[in-house]
């Protein structure tokens, strides 16, 4: 895959104010573990392979466990998740989804349950950035890096 465009580099001031968006939502109070958990998901079911990467990365030295990175997809069937992260989970889901979801009630009232407003207004501005990220990184085919598995043992 070759990339389209570093955005970076072609859109200087409007990346600037996304990584400001981003570093409000970091300091709004949630959890770092939940926003890592978040943008994972999104970037899973975006498909967007350089923001999976760095989330999963992020995750992992911020403390997070393999295997809990690796029972995101199946969440729902899995122990290994707070009721928490799984209204956060499923209001990701729900709104990555808008088009088809159209944010229901019922799903809001679990959101509800486990967040106040403030929160509630944070999470899904966190879930807004990342599917933006993901829109962004994907059409301009940005790469992420990779190392081979040999390179990786050398």
């Amino acid at each position: 895959m070759t990339p389209r465009m570093n955005i970076f580099q072609v859109a200087p001031e409007g990346t600037k104010a996304m990584i400001g968006v981003e570093t409000a939502i970091e300091k709004s109070g949630l959890e770092h573990s939940l926003l890592q958990l978040v943008k994972i998901r999104a970037s899973q079911i975006n498909g967007c392979a350089f923001c999976i990467d760095m989330h999963v990365k992020d995750a992992v030295k911020s403390g997070e466990s393999h295997q809990r990175i690796h029972l995101l997809d199946g969440w729902r069937d899995s122990p290994a998740f707070t009721d928490r992260e799984r209204a956060a989970l499923n209001w990701t889901e729900v709104v990555t989804r808008i088009g088809k979801s159209h944010a229901p009630d019922a799903d809001y009232a679990m959101l509800q349950a486990r967040f106040d407003e403030t929160e509630i207004a944070w999470l899904t501005l966190s879930i807004g950035a990342i599917n933006l990220w993901n829109r962004v990184q994907i059409s301009l085919r940005a790469v992420h890096p990779f190392e081979t598995p040999a390179a990786a043992a050398a």
